[in-house]
């Protein structure tokens, strides 16, 4: 599809065209060269063949050859160069009237000559490369010119099959070259638009290439202008901090000296990192100096360790330097050299566990100075090896890897060992150590070797300070670049002297207090320290040093406010803040998100994954206060909102309750309203049916004795059915009201009183009664 694009564009077509023309000219060159060289030569043919038409067959054969040689001066000139096309057909016409006179004037059908027709046939096809109607024109002429001169020969119709064959083999022969140059020029059709998409491609290639050089070029340019503009107002910052810490040591109080220092630790890492960046930019444009000096490698090695002591001995390390005694003082740079041990050094001591070794070793081997950092460390696997030294490379270049770094260390130990004429290499294997390897020329430190020295360095004269007007400040007997250069000394020493030990952080117990519980995770032990400071005046503060820890902490100790760092070990912030959200007890704390990044793409991944807020570094503290404050208000009043909901729907059940005991309560009474009316209606018959049941049965002993028996039996049956009316009674009485039965203070005497007054009918005249009631005596009843 893109090359049939291109054979519609306009500047393909005029670029083909002249591809053409170009080739028509250098065939018609060629093809005129030949008729002036062959026809000519065709004389020793008519000296076998036609002897006696020798002379004026080679006059024939030379006028021929004259007028091919007027065509060839023609394809010269700028008429020719214009006119190419028209210049063509008459190449091949020429020698084919010629040929075609000679048959006429020999034997017609019988003449041997036939045979040159053919070859001028095969000549349009593999010389000439006509297009298909021209090939049909030149076909048919010679045809038609081989019809004239034999249709004018009395001998014609004797030797018809002879004629019949020679034209049918001229047919086919013209038919086959026609077809040829056919396909030929589409397949140099097809082969030129191919070709003119490669010319075409690579000259694309050659822009792009050329403009990524311009762009690599302006790149170098920026990083360095950059790093000395950076370079500037960053040694300004520093030299004022370390004025303030030396002067005013002893009268700044214990906060303000930790954030000073803090300050100057990471000035001096981003110093580094900008000289470091600033020395690959020179690397690369080939303007790095190397400066030779006599350097002591036993002295140099251990004074190198003595600086990272600390670090190994806080990480129960063991650093030892072997120096075999054959290396003793070369010449080399020692600045350079410096740059890359302690590089090699740091990488080692960070990627190496407690209880480890690292070594720097030294020898000399031929003419080489062979420098060795050995470690017992985790390794490197045998499909990173390859990428090792490439700029900016990671092996774990996730979000959550545990060692923070740019990858520019190891690029920068390669290249300066380079520019010395050396090489570098490593050796390792996962789990057993890293071996990296120095190879530099070895070039001992006589006399010579001095004298060339001092020689160089008087005709360098003296390095210009890197910093104008920085100097002074630190202290008033130490000139500008001496300050400088000691500076970016302890720059470079800055990863040894800032590492925290690699012991596990204890966990903290929770305080008992009003203020809200913050907890802050970050790998970064300045960040930190810097945010622990910053918050713990008005927060607990709860520590977590990667993304695990600050999921189990916040498990466990459920904060009020939760600061997340974005790139952690073991899970990164995204990672925890997911995991977080999805724990009940945990899912409602709000988390705020920090990060370097603060693209788009970042805000909407932290969000995604369930923060509450985002800051970006860096950021102000001001705003920093400002939004926890928010969040923990609001995370407040939240849970004040929760457990009010959770009273008013305890409320609202207990009132639902209490509406249906109310309405239980009403129907009951109704009922028992309702009940008390029916039974006081049911007890006065019963008790009308009870004094006449007395009665009757009074009445019976005036019976015969024969009829007493039923009688009694009858009284029986009717007491038995008043007695179950009696119990229906009591049971509904019950029912309907059931809190009857409960206990009340009574007065006994009054009791009695009411009992005697509702059976004194039956007792009046026929019993004595005599009541002994201590007075005010109550029961519970």
């Amino acid at each position: 599809m893109a090359r049939e694009l291109n054979i519609l564009q306009p500047e393909f077509q005029a670029a083909y065209q002249a591809h053409d023309r170009q080739q028509r000219i250098n065939t018609g060159k060629v093809a005129s060269a030949l008729v002036v060289i062959l026809m000519p030569a065709g004389v020793l043919l008519d000296f076998f063949v036609y002897p006696q038409e020798l002379a004026y067959f080679l006059n024939v054969r030379l006028f021929c050859a004259a007028l091919a040689g007027v065509l060839l001066y023609l394809h010269l000139t700028p008429f020719g160069q214009r006119h190419w096309r028209w210049l063509g057909l008459p190449i091949a016409l020429l020698p084919a009237l010629g040929i075609a006179w000679m048959i006429h004037k020999t034997q017609g059908p019988d003449s041997p000559y036939y045979a040159g027709l053919n070859l001028i046939l095969l000549a349009v096809s593999m010389v000439v490369r006509w297009n298909t109607l021209e090939s049909v024109l030149a076909v048919a002429a010679v045809i038609v010119m081989y019809l004239a001169a034999c249709l004018g020969q009395e001998g014609v119709l004797k030797n018809w099959s002879i004629f019949a064959n020679n034209v049918y083999f001229l047919a086919l022969t013209g038919i086959i070259v026609v077809t040829g140059n056919f396909f030929f020029n589409r397949l140099r059709f097809r082969e030129f638009s191919l070709n003119y998409e490669l010319e075409d491609n690579q000259r694309m290639l050659e822009e792009s290439n050329r403009k990524l050089t311009e762009l690599d070029q302006v790149k170098s340019r920026f990083f360095a202008n950059i790093s000395h503009e950076l370079r500037t107002p960053l040694t300004l910052l520093l030299a004022p901090l370390e004025m303030l810490l030396q002067r005013f040591h002893r009268s700044l109080d214990a906060d303000s000296r930790d954030l000073l220092v803090t300050m100057q630790s990471n000035g001096m890492r981003l110093l580094k990192l900008i000289n470091d960046l600033l020395d690959l930019v020179r690397l690369e444009s080939g303007v790095m100096q190397v400066r030779k000096d006599a350097v002591e490698i036993n002295e140099f090695l251990r004074g190198l360790v003595s600086a990272a002591r600390q670090m190994a001995d806080d990480k129960r390390l063991r650093l030892e330097v072997r120096v075999a005694p054959e290396v003793g003082t070369v010449v080399t740079d020692r600045d350079k050299l410096e740059k890359v041990i302690l590089n090699l050094q740091f990488n080692a001591l960070k990627f190496t566990p407690s209880g480890g070794l690292v070594e720097l070793i030294a020898d000399r081997q031929g003419d080489e100075l062979v420098l060795q950092v050995k470690d017992t460390g985790m390794g490197i696997a045998a499909k990173n090896l390859p990428f090792v030294f490439d700029r900016f490379w990671q092996a774990d270049g996730s979000t959550k890897r545990k060692y923070q770094g740019v990858g520019i260390g190891l690029a920068l130990v390669k290249e300066l060992v380079e520019v010395q004429g050396g090489k570098a290499s490593v050796t390792s294997e996962e789990g057993k150590g890293t071996v990296f390897t120095m190879r530099l020329p070895y070039v001992v430190a006589d006399a010579a070797a001095l004298a060339a020295i001092a020689q160089d360095e008087a005709a360098a004269g003296p390095a210009a300070p890197a910093v104008n007007g920085a100097g002074g400040t630190a202290g008033g007997t130490v000139s500008s670049q001496e300050w400088l250069s000691n500076l970016y000394r302890r720059a470079e020493l800055i990863p040894l002297a800032s590492s925290a030990p690699d012991a596990p952080r204890p966990v903290e117990a929770a305080r008992v207090g009003n203020r809200p519980k913050a907890l802050i995770a970050d790998d970064e032990p300045d960040m930190l320290r810097f945010l622990k400071s910053q918050l713990s005046e008005h927060y607990q503060i709860i520590e977590a040093v990667d993304g695990q820890q600050a999921v189990d902490k916040a498990s466990q100790f459920l904060p009020d406010i939760i600061l997340l760092d974005m790139m952690m070990p073991e899970k990164d912030g995204l990672q925890a803040c997911k995991e977080l959200r999805a724990r009940t007890t945990t899912q409602s704390i709000p988390i705020i998100l920090l990060t370097a990044r603060a693209d788009e793409e970042i805000k909407l991944a932290a969000l995604q994954a369930g923060a509450s807020d985002f800051l970006p570094k860096p950021f102000s503290t001001t705003e920093l206060h400002v939004r926890i404050k928010n969040l923990v208000e609001s995370f407040h009043y939240q849970r004040k909102l929760s457990k009010q909901n959770q009273v008013l729907e305890s409320t609202i059940d207990q009132l639902k309750d209490t509406e249906s005991q109310l309405v239980q309560t009403e129907k009951l009474a109704s009922l028992g309203r309702l009940s008390a009316g029916i039974i006081h209606e049911i007890n006065n018959p019963l008790n009308f049916a009870t004094t006449g049941l007395y009665t009757l049965r009074k009445k019976g002993k005036f019976l015969a004795p024969e009829q007493q028996a039923d009688y009694e039996e009858v009284l029986k049956d009717i007491e038995e059915g008043i007695g179950r009316v009696k119990t229906i009674v009591s049971d509904l009485r019950s029912f309907s009201h059931p809190g009857a039965e409960s206990m009340d203070q009574i007065e006994v005497a009054d009791i009695v009183e009411a009992t005697l007054r509702f059976v004194s009918h039956e007792s009046r005249d026929k019993v004595d009664i005599e009541q002994s009631i201590p007075e005010h005596q109550a029961i519970w009843a």
